[in-house]
């Protein structure tokens, strides 16, 4: 999947120095990428957007 398009965004949880985080592209067409931030030239995981809601909604819930 060509992902050079992707506008990638961090967490707002995210401290300001970093730290183990992952970004989101939303914006692809039938796909949701996620990436370490640290790498962002490295690989990237892609989800069906049905999937990556279902996730969110599932770590959503918890405390």
């Amino acid at each position: 999947m060509d992902l050079s398009n992707a506008r990638w965004r961090k967490s707002t949880r995210s401290g300001a120095s970093g730290g183990n985080c992952v970004e989101v592209a939303s914006n692809l067409p039938g796909a949701v990428a996620v990436h370490d931030s640290k790498d962002a030239t490295g690989p990237a995981l892609t989800f069906a957007p049905t999937a990556w809601a279902a996730f969110i909604a599932q770590v959503s819930e918890r405390p």
